[in-house]
């Protein structure tokens, strides 16, 4: 097996196409829309990866085909190529692999070596951000900012093992941002942050304390929700994530971080059209420059409090307030006959 970063030059080439979905290829990917073959079919593209490099079948699957490629670059991304390039290695490593894709990719904590590799390897506890910054463990072996995903892949391939097998290694490119998630976690532990959740409605409400972020709390140009430490503790299909903000609330509403990929295990979610939710929030909104708006920016968003910027504000509603508008607009939903799954 070989990889090559996708580009147009491919597009008239057979290849197997790893994680991302691309034309002319078969997919081996959870990505939403892809034809990856039913016997292995997984939650994460590394994963299926693995299932395919184990499986007696792996040459019919793959068709002979040799090439491998994808179409941008996270944990999930690198973890499946780098299986498809050393099979026997990967199934050594399945129980580093899936957990590190899964940090990255769904947010999601199995186990503390698993986020920090993926950290290590994409910088952040979420695919896709608006965090330019890149891989810390690309730029430093590259000695400055690789902003070219596809030299980022030539970089950080050679260093796959080492990073899942010696992440403590790693640790200045993990630190900081590893250092948030271990706040927001204990600040769940102790009470601080509360996750309450609704079960007529599968809403989970969470409230992230102020010191989560800092001695000057929030603020939206320099902080992100702790997803890691949400996707641990609450269970519903619906986030309402409060956090203070100035003299209010900054809100967000997200689906499971997981929900945005075709999944087998991990339950679907139905996106639902929450433009009557937003109406109905943004009529008992009493002032401000705000406005509750449907946000699809990201991976698993559903609706923001924001300006017209699109950056969050500050909401004068409680929690609580949001929390029962949005029980009765789904109650109203399921009474109309539009269930969840």
């Amino acid at each position: 097996m070989r990889f090559e970063f996708y580009h147009s030059g491919l597009d008239n080439v057979h290849k197997l196409s790893v994680d991302g979905t691309v034309g002319n290829s078969i997919h081996f990917s959870h990505w939403q829309g892809n034809e990856t073959p039913a016997e292995v079919k997984a939650d994460t593209s590394t994963e299926i990866a693995l299932n395919l490099v184990g499986s007696p079948n792996k040459n019919a699957l793959t068709q002979g085909i040799e090439l491998v490629t994808n179409n941008h670059f996270d944990t999930d991304g690198v973890l499946s190529v780098w299986t498809m390039l050393n099979a026997e290695r990967a199934l050594e490593l399945r129980d580093k692999l899936i957990p590190a894709a899964e940090a990255g990719d769904f947010s999601e904590f199995t186990n503390e070596n698993a986020v920090r590799a993926s950290i290590a390897i994409q910088g952040s506890d979420q695919p896709v951000t608006a965090d330019e910054s890149g891989s810390p463990l690309a730029n430093q072996l590259a000695g400055g900012l690789v902003d070219d995903d596809a030299r980022a892949y030539e970089l950080v391939l050679p260093q796959v093992e080492r990073v899942l097998t010696r992440v403590d290694e790693y640790e200045h490119l993990w630190r900081g941002p590893w250092q948030q998630i271990e706040t927001s976690i204990e600040s769940f532990e102790r009470g601080a942050s509360t996750v309450q959740e609704f079960g007529d409605a599968r809403l989970s409400l969470i409230t992230v304390a102020r010191d989560v972020f800092g001695p000057s709390g929030f603020d939206p140009a320099r902080h992100a929700a702790p997803f890691t430490a949400i996707s641990r503790y609450a269970k519903g299909q619906l986030f309402l994530i409060a956090i203070p903000y100035q003299n209010g609330w900054a809100y967000r509403i997200d689906y499971p971080y997981y929900s945005w990929a075709e999944t087998i295990v991990r339950p679907r979610i139905e996106r639902r059209n929450f433009a009557l939710l937003v109406s109905r929030l943004n009529e008992r909104e009493r002032d401000g420059a705000g406005k509750w708006n449907l946000d699809t920016s990201e991976l698993s968003s559903a609706m923001k409090f924001t300006l017209s910027d699109g950056k969050l504000s500050a909401s004068v509603l409680q929690p609580d307030e949001v929390a029962d508008v949005i029980r009765r607009e789904l109650a109203a939903s399921a009474a109309a006959g539009q269930s969840w799954n």
